[in-house]
């Protein structure tokens, strides 16, 4: 399943030039407040008519400015999650999956996706924001459409909250086929939950590409690399120590530690580590609290317009980020192919997972 988007549109005081073709998979359309994400998933959804271009998706033109195409949004077989969950408060939840749908095909298998079964009586209004949401995404899903449009979706909920609905979210991604496009703002969310990433800034692609290379800061100007430039790592958990509290993680035959249970021995993990929480040393480090300690191999030095420079690390082929100062570079003589290690507090690797 493929979608294609290459529009021009005023907004704001700015010009909007998106070109992508995205394959499947969740894609992430990411940036600043006012970088154009919404309105490019208002376009898709059929809410905007482009000054100019053209969407498809698998094939089927959506918009064709040159052709005069435009079908509308009851036509497009696209679903949207909206920051809101937006249901119907005289329905119950039951009767909200199922508005819009053909049949109750199907609903069985959304229920107990999104663990929906003992809130099908409930009224919208007795429900938490989390629960909101997840009946919206069954609603959304239960409309078979061709793409999922999901704008900012828990931007509106607190932590915990978040925290309860990114598993829904995560087997959504890796269990169903259906091409997703995500909106956010949020950097962990974004490395937790995309396959690729479209980065927009100021109405126009920065970068566009998997979400490890993209928080590797490749392509990007110096002041967008300083703010995103981390490792996003898929890990495997090898177990959980209870005495001192703390997961053991794989990262190939690499051991590392994050604080808390993370999940059965098996289980992948995505985790985001900052360019920041990453310190360099020449020599094996011995004396220290931190757990992590990794051997690591320079691939390149990218210094930016102030104090800082951008170091990437390979580790068995595994990238790895490091944000130091120029004066670090000079005085370590830190170079491509220079042998090093690299020290990741443990409490840092938990503040990403």
């Amino acid at each position: 399943m493929s979608v294609e988007i290459s529009v021009a549109h005023g907004f704001d005081g700015l010009m909007l030039e998106v070109e992508a073709r995205l394959e499947g998979g969740l894609t992430a359309i990411f940036g600043p407040s006012g970088a154009g994400k919404t309105t490019v998933l208002n376009i898709v959804a059929g809410l905007i008519r482009p000054d100019r271009g053209r969407v498809a998706v698998n094939g089927h033109v959506l918009v064709d400015t040159a052709t005069g195409t435009f079908l509308p949004p009851a036509k497009r077989k696209v679903a949207v999650v909206f920051q809101e969950a937006r249901l119907f408060p005289h329905l119950s939840v039951e009767r909200n999956l199922l508005y819009g749908a053909a049949s109750r095909d199907g609903l069985a298998e959304m229920v107990d996706l999104l663990g929906l079964g003992a809130l099908m009586t409930r009224a919208p209004g007795t429900l938490s924001g989390g629960e909101a949401q997840r009946v919206a995404l069954g609603r959304a899903l239960l409309s078979n459409p061709d793409l999922l449009l999901m704008d900012e979706p828990l931007s509106a909920l607190d932590r915990p909250r978040k925290s309860e609905l990114l598993p829904y979210f995560e087997r959504l991604r890796d269990l169903h086929r259906l091409p997703i496009l995500y909106v956010s703002h949020d950097v962990d969310e974004v490395a937790r939950l995309a396959d690729q990433v479209v980065l927009l800034d100021k109405g126009r692609v920065a970068t566009i590409g998997p979400v490890a290379q993209v928080f590797a800061g490749e392509g990007l100007a110096p002041e967008i690399s300083r703010d995103l430039a981390a490792a996003v790592l898929e890990m495997t958990v090898a177990g959980f120590d209870a005495a001192d509290g703390l997961t053991e993680l794989r990262l190939g035959d690499t051991a590392l530690w994050l604080p808390g249970n993370a999940g059965p021995a098996g289980a992948r993990l995505r985790l985001r580590i900052d360019a920041r929480d990453i310190m360099l040393t020449e020599a094996a480090p011995e004396g220290i609290s931190a757990l992590n300690v990794l051997p690591v191999t320079v691939d390149a030095v990218r210094e930016g317009p102030s104090s800082g420079a951008l170091v990437a690390l390979d580790h068995h082929g595994h990238r790895l980020m490091a944000r130091v100062t120029k004066r670090s570079v000079r005085r370590l003589g830190i170079v491509a192919g220079k042998p090093m290690f690299a020290v990741l507090k443990t409490m840092a690797v938990a503040a990403h997972r």
